[in-house]
C-alpha cells in the first residue's frame, strides 16, 4: 500500500500543496518535475475519488423531514 492510500483527505490536500511548491522551485530538473507532476496527478485522482465517495454518502433532508441520499 502506497503512502497516498493511507492519507485522509486533509493530508492529501496538504501533500498536493507541497507538490505544487516543489514544482515551483527554479532549480528543479525537468526529469524530477515530471516525476513530481505524475505523483501529484495520482494523488489528485485519489482525492477526487474520495470526494465523490463522500458526496454519494451525503444525506438530503426533504420538506417532510425525511432523508434520502444525495
Amino acid at each position: 500500500m502506497q503512502e497516498e492510500d493511507k492519507l485522509n483527505l486533509e493530508e492529501a490536500f496538504s501533500k498536493l500543496e507541497e507538490t505544487v511548491s516543489a514544482l515551483e522551485q527554479e532549480d528543479i530538473s525537468l526529469e524530477k518535475s515530471f516525476q513530481i507532476y505524475k505523483e501529484g496527478m495520482e494523488l489528485l485522482k485519489k482525492c477526487n475519488q474520495a470526494i465523490d465517495k463522500v458526496e454519494k454518502q451525503v444525506l438530503v433532508l426533504n420538506e417532510d423531514g425525511e432523508t434520502h441520499e444525495f
